[in-house]
C-alpha cells in the first residue's frame, strides 16, 4: 500500500514525499469515531463475469498500491476465513524462498456472484488499533450490465484523526474502482457528489450525515449497514 501511505503522507506525515492524490467525492461519513467511504461503478458485463474478475485483484489492483510494487503478488481464497494476502518476494531471487507475506484483509462474508465482505484495516492503518470491513455488491443494472457498489467503513482508535485519514483511504479505493471498472469496459461515476464545506471562524468536528432508513431487501444482496444516496436523494446499489 506504498500509495495509501502517499496519500496520507499529505496530511499526516506518513511515507515520502510525492504527487498528492485528489481527494473524491466520496466520503459518505466522517466523525472522531471514523468514517464511511463510498463508491460506485456501472460495467458491461453481467455480474457473473464481474465477479470471476473482481476476486482476481493480482488483475485489476494498482501495484502502486502494493507493499511488494507488483499487483501480481496479490491473492484472494475466495471463502470465509480466506485471506486477500500478498507475497514479499525475495530481493535477490524471484524463485527463492519470500522474504514475507501480508495479510490485507480477511473474507467475512461470500455469496457469489452479489456480495464480497472483508475485515481488515489497509496501507498504514494496519499499524493501529483500526477496525475496518470493506463490502463490495453487485446487482445486475436495469439495461444489462451490473452495477459495483463499494463501502468500506473505517473506525477504532488511529493515532491521526480519521478526518485527515478518510481523503487519502478514499482516493486510494477510488482510484482501485476505476480500475476495476476499467477492466470490465465500465464507466467510473462519483455516487457523492461534493458537498460546499461550511467555513466557520473556529474549527469544528465535520458534521455525520444523518442515517438513512435501509429498504427492505429485495434482491437478496446481503444490505449494507445504510443506504448510500444519489446526488437526487434517490436509493442506488440495490
Amino acid at each position: 500500500m506504498k500509495r495509501l501511505a502517499i496519500a496520507l503522507a499529505m496530511v499526516t506525515g506518513f511515507g515520502a514525499a510525492a504527487a498528492p492524490l485528489p481527494a473524491a467525492a466520496s466520503v459518505a461519513q466522517v466523525s472522531q469515531n471514523g468514517f464511511v467511504v463510498r463508491h460506485l461503478i456501472d460495467v458491461s458485463t453481467s455480474p457473473e463475469e464481474t465477479w470471476a474478475v473482481l476476486i482476481k485483484p493480482s488483475v485489476w489492483w494498482d501495484s502502486d498500491h502494493t507493499w511488494s510494487g507488483e499487483a501480481a503478488n496479490l491473492s484472494l481464497d475466495a471463502r470465509a476465513g480466506g485471506c486477500f494476502c500478498e507475497i514479499l518476494l525475495n530481493a535477490s531471487s524471484a524463485k527463492a524462498a519470500p522474504r514475507g507475506s501480508v495479510e490485507h484483509m480477511r473474507v467475512i462474508y461470500i455469496e457469489r456472484p452479489r456480495a464480497l465482505r472483508l475485515l481488515g484495516a489497509l496501507g498504514p492503518m494496519q499499524a493501529d488499533a483500526a477496525n475496518a470491513t470493506l463490502t463490495i455488491q453487485l446487482k445486475p443494472g436495469a439495461k444489462g450490465g451490473t452495477q459495483v457498489l463499494l463501502e468500506y467503513v473505517v473506525g477504532g482508535f488511529t493515532r491521526t484523526p480519521f478526518e485527515k485519514l478518510a481523503p487519502g483511504v478514499d482516493a486510494m479505493l477510488g482510484q482501485q474502482v476505476r480500475r476495476l471498472g476499467e477492466k470490465l469496459g465500465g464507466s467510473f461515476s462519483a455516487a457523492f457528489p461534493p458537498e460546499q464545506p461550511e467555513t466557520d471562524s473556529e474549527p469544528t468536528v465535520p458534521v455525520v450525515a444523518e442515517p438513512v432508513e435501509a429498504a427492505p431487501v429485495t434482491s437478496g444482496v446481503v444490505p449494507l449497514a445504510q443506504e448510500p444516496l444519489s446526488g437526487d436523494g434517490t436509493i442506488v446499489g440495490r
